[in-house]
This record gives structure tokens, C-alpha cells and sequence, in this order.
């Protein structure tokens, strides 16, 4: 069994005859070592051309160079924003848009709102009516005060028809004593009773110019209870209704309103930026400015310094520095983030 396993597997074995071996070792080998030579002799060649070759222009292009014509036309046709082209110095600084005119408008008399005419964004002009008060009660002392004032001129009246009859009466008591029908006593109580009506003539006419200004006084107050706008602008907030009670005065803890609205103008608008105390000195009065708002990121905003505040804020090291808006926009709103970017002169 063993011998027949032994006789197959010998039947399986290749046998190299003479030929096999002779085609496939010196010959292979030789092939082998010629392209070897081959390849080493094409490295050569190739490094004794490049190494004695001129220099190619792509190194010469990397040399220091002026820009190509063709790259400094394309920069000449880019377009080129004036307000970019700016020199900048440097300086950047943050702030808000600022009101320099802004009034929480309250009347100057405590009383409860009867009536309100203006809501927020409402444009009101100088002297316009925002509200009205209760004036009932004030409106009745007016009338009292004005009836008081009709009686004084009466009386004032009555008593200089009286200082007439009795001037008349006394001088022709002194016709009747030249010629002997009337003695001296009579003239001297007539000239008396004139005295008297004159000195209650004076009083009552003085009593009469007490009420006229006591008149013209309440019609102050009563007037006191329109709420009018103070100068021209826009409402922004609605601080009080109607119903409420309104005082110029606060009152600690209680439910009174201290102003009916408030009132910006808007053609005060400007803003206010804080500068590092140590750049202060790169800061000057009228200097240009370019601001832009935080809410329109592409609305470059020419401007100028208007004033730099003459204080120090301890704390935070800073000082204030206010810039003029040099356009008016009904974009710009109070409060509003601003970035501002100090230019340098040319």
C-alpha cells in the first residue's frame, strides 16, 4: 500500500531536463542586468544635463520681481471704496447712539389722567397736546375767583361814582360859602366824606387787581393740566393711561406715574463711545470718523469727534468721547450698538 502512494506521488514530480535550465538561468539573468544598466545610465545622463543646464524661468519667476502688468491691471479694476481707502489709525472704539435732547414729559401739577392723544412712534411738534387732567375742581375755582373779580370792579365802580357826586357836592358848597349861604364846617364835612370814598375807592381797586391775578392765576392752573410736548420729536415710549394718577413727584411705593410719555428728538441723535484712557492722546476734536452700527454690518457712516468729554470713568479706565453723525437716518434709533473706527488727517 505504501509502495503504490509512493509510486504516484513520484509520477506527480516535473523533471528539469537540460534545455529548462539552460533557457532559464544565464539568459534571464542577463536580461535582468542589462536593464538595470540601462536605467542607471538614463538617471546619469539626466543628472549631467539638468545640473549643466540654464535655469529654467520658473526659478527666475520666483525671484523678487515688480508685479506683472497683467496683475496690476486687474488691481486697477477692482473698484476701490473712498470710505476704505481711508487711512485708518488704528483706533477702534464702542459705544451707543445716544439722544442729546430725550424728556420724559410729565405735567407740572399732581391730578388723575383724563385723557391720553399720543402713542408710541406718534411725531409730535413743539406746544403739541399729549394729555389732559381732571380740572373739574380747578375749573370751579376759576369760576369763583372770576365772579369775586366781577363784584370787586363793581364795587370799584360804585365807589368812583360816589367820589363824583361828592367832589361836585363839595365844590358847590364852596360857591355857596363865598357867597354867604353855607359855613366852613359844611365844607369841612364834605371834604371828609370825599376822603373817605376816595381811600375805599383806592381799597376796592385794589381788591379788584387781587382778583384779576387771582383769575389769571387759576387759568395758569387749569391750563397746567394739558400735558404739552416740550420740543418737537418722536414718542417712544407710553409710560401712563387714563385713569391713572400723574405727579411730578415721585411717590415711594404707590402706584402714581411720574411722566405720561417719553420724547426723543431725533434730529439730536449722536453717539457715544468710550476710549482707552492710554489712546485718548490719538483722539481730536473734529476728527473723522467712520461708525457702523451693529444692526446694518455694511453701513459705513461718515462722522466726525464732536467733543471728548473732560473726565475719567475710574473704574473701567476710559474716557467719553461724543461723535457727530454726519448722516440723518431713520435707521438710526436710540440705544442702538455702534463700532466707530478713528480716521487718520491726509
Amino acid at each position: 500500500m505504501n509502495d503504490e502512494r509512493t509510486e504516484q506521488l513520484h509520477s506527480l514530480t516535473i523533471e528539469r531536463t537540460e534545455d529548462t535550465q539552460a533557457s532559464g538561468g544565464p539568459g534571464w539573468a542577463a536580461l535582468l542586468i542589462a536593464i538595470v544598466l540601462a536605467g542607471g545610465g538614463g538617471a546619469g545622463a539626466a543628472w549631467y544635463l539638468t545640473s549643466n543646464s540654464e535655469p529654467a524661468p520658473a526659478v527666475v519667476a520666483q525671484s523678487p520681481e515688480p508685479t506683472s502688468e497683467a496683475a496690476q491691471s486687474t488691481a486697477a479694476a477692482e473698484p476701490v471704496s473712498s470710505t476704505r481707502s481711508a487711512p485708518s489709525s488704528g483706533l477702534v472704539a464702542s459705544g451707543y447712539v445716544v439722544a442729546r435732547r430725550q424728556a420724559t414729559v410729565s405735567a407740572e401739577i399732581t391730578g388723575r389722567i383724563r385723557d391720553v392723544l399720543i402713542e408710541e412712534g406718534a411725531v409730535v411738534e413743539a406746544g403739541e397736546v399729549l394729555a389732559y387732567l381732571d380740572d373739574d375742581r380747578a375749573r370751579i375755582d376759576l369760576d369763583l375767583f372770576e365772579a369775586q373779580q366781577a363784584a370787586a370792579a363793581e364795587r370799584a365802580q360804585s365807589l368812583a361814582a360816589q367820589v363824583t357826586e361828592a367832589r361836585t357836592q363839595l365844590t358847590r358848597t364852596e360857591q355857596l360859602i363865598s357867597s354867604g349861604y353855607a359855613t366852613d364846617s359844611r365844607r369841612t364835612a364834605e371834604q371828609a366824606q370825599v376822603d373817605s370814598l376816595q381811600a375805599q375807592l383806592s381799597a376796592a381797586r385794589a381788591d379788584l387787581a387781587a382778583a384779576r391775578v387771582r383769575v389769571r392765576s387759576q387759568r395758569d392752573f387749569v391750563d397746567r393740566h394739558v400735558v404739552r410736548a416740550p420740543f418737537g420729536g418722536v414718542v417712544i415710549a407710553k409710560n401712563a393711561q387714563v385713569g391713572e394718577i400723574l405727579s411730578p413727584v415721585s411717590a415711594g411705593g404707590g402706584f402714581t406715574r411720574t411722566g405720561i410719555a417719553t420724547l426723543v428728538d431725533m434730529e439730536s441723535l449722536e453717539l457715544e463711545v468710550d476710549v482707552n484712557e492710554g489712546q485718548i492722546q490719538r483722539v481730536r476734536a473734529g476728527q473723522r470718523v467712520e461708525a457702523i452700527l451693529d444692526a446694518y454690518p455694511d453701513w459705513r457712516i461718515p462722522a466726525r469727534v464732536e467733543a471728548i468729554i473732560p473726565t475719567a470713568d475710574r473704574a473701567r479706565a476710559t474716557i467719553r468721547v461724543r461723535v457727530a453723525l454726519g448722516e440723518r437716518d431713520d435707521r438710526v434709533l436710540p440705544d442702538m450698538a455702534a463700532r466707530v473706527t478713528f480716521l487718520e488727517q491726509n
